[in-house]
């Protein structure tokens, strides 16, 4: 199972796997930086929570902001983030993300369903 999650996360997440970017435990270092093992670990729970909580397109967009302006001013400027910021900025941004993904998807069934009702008119 290891080997299986060392070689498939950082495909998945696109992850560089900076050394200095990412969390160790034991000495041994993660799979995925800390950034995308805050998105990893917002996506698990935003699978948990769709089926409990609503949130709107606005609420989804200001979730995923953070991580945009701390990776953007990081690429373009010479601040550096810390592992910490990068894994809330990635949590709250996978979050966001399952959670568009999953809006946007009971928008397009509904929207189907209802083209659906009308052609059958």
């Amino acid at each position: 199972m290891k080997n299986f999650l060392y070689k498939w996360l950082p495909i998945v997440f696109g992850c560089h796997c900076r050394d200095d970017r990412s969390f160790h435990y034991k000495g041994e270092k993660f799979p995925i930086c800390a950034r995308c093992t805050g998105e990893l670990v917002g996506i698990i729970f935003s699978i948990f929570s769709c089926f409990f909580f609503k949130i709107s397109i606005l609420a989804i967009v200001i979730l995923m902001l953070p991580l945009i302006l701390d990776g953007g001013i990081q690429m373009f400027t010479s601040y550096e983030s810390n592992n910490f910021k990068r894994f809330v900025t990635g949590l709250l941004f996978g979050y966001g993300l399952f959670m568009f993904i999953a809006v946007s998807t009971v928008a397009t069934f509904k929207f189907g369903q209802h083209m659906g009702y009308n052609i059958l008119k």
